[in-house]
């Protein structure tokens, strides 16, 4: 089979398949159908938000479905009669009645190097543990998580200075490229399938926003990874004494790993710097934002400080 003849439906609702959606209207094959999340509630008037991939679907004329359970669109997917689905950053487990809609494969487009990383945050994960590499995998998709064969994958080398942000983008743009070599050897029917090892396995569950709180007791080498990693979500901070008042202060990327002799959590300003303790060695902190203020620099944050 021509890849480029190939029916084809795409299931996704995360930024990072935006690249692959559309290097696939414009290169082919054309999805007959985007299904994607509902549109989210936002901010504090919690407007509804449509995913970015919807707007781009609408604009391209591609049909549009947004189940709350994806199990509830089979008869309409099924009437869509697709060799390949494939799913990216989606956010639904897919129900048994979907896995057996696509006449040659349901694949999937994993940021990291399976099975290495299985599970949302892959990206951060990755970042954190302080890999050299990681990449986009393809690979079949089954009912456990991020488990099915692998059918193509490709590294990228993880910069020093790397945040989960700069990653994020950077396997965007490898996806589609990860893609179009996957449909091009299932249409040819060079496609292999290899095994994971389930004892390679590790798992990146979804971070909500209290996992960016910052556990002085570790290593400041560690956490240095993890500010860039969480970066700009879930985000990392800690908690300071602000007019006798307990307050978030906001850490951004980057910061510079120190000599300590500071206990785990006490700051320092005494050289017209914050430095923050560690575990092992400390922290130097270059931008920061106080609860209910802007982003700001070190400096001036240290200007507008009262004692705690």
């Amino acid at each position: 089979m021509n890849a480029a003849a190939m029916r084809l439906v795409f299931i996704a609702t995360g930024d990072i398949a935006l690249p692959s959606f559309r290097h696939l209207l414009e290169r082919g094959p054309r999805p007959l159908a985007l299904i994607t999340q509902p549109d989210k509630p936002v901010g504090r008037h919690q407007t509804l938000m449509p995913p970015a991939l919807k707007l781009d679907a609408l604009k391209a004329g591609v049909a549009l479905l947004q189940p709350a359970v994806i199990g509830d669109v089979a008869a309409e997917l099924a009437a869509i009669a697709p060799d390949v689905i494939v799913v990216m950053a989606y956010g639904q487990i897919l129900r048994p009645n979907i896995l057996t809609l696509a006449r040659t494969a349901i694949i999937n487009l994993h940021a990291s190097l399976l099975p290495r990383h299985r599970g949302a945050s892959c990206i951060q994960a990755a970042i954190e543990a302080g890999d050299a590499a990681t990449g986009i995998t393809a690979m079949h998709v089954i009912r456990q998580l991020d488990a099915g064969d692998v059918i193509w994958a490709k590294a990228i080398p993880i910069g020093a200075a790397e945040t989960g942000g700069g990653l994020h983008d950077r396997l965007a743009d490898l996806a589609a490229e990860v893609l179009e070599e996957t449909l091009q050897q299932l249409g040819s029917g060079t496609a292999t399938r290899t095994v994971q090892n389930p004892d390679l396995a590790s798992y990146a569950p979804k971070l909500e926003r209290e996992d960016g709180r910052m556990d002085w007791d570790q290593d400041a080498m560690a956490l240095e990874r993890r500010i860039r990693a969480y970066d700009p979500w879930p985000g990392t901070f800690t908690v300071v004494g602000e007019a006798g008042q307990p307050k978030r202060l906001k850490i951004f990327p980057p910061v510079e790993v120190c000599d300590s002799g500071l206990q785990p959590g006490e700051m320092s300003t005494a050289d017209g710097t914050l430095r923050v303790g560690c575990g092992t060695g400390s922290l130097r902190l270059h931008q920061v934002q106080p609860e209910g203020s802007r982003r700001m620099s070190a400096t001036d944050y240290l200007r507008g400080r009262q004692p705690g």
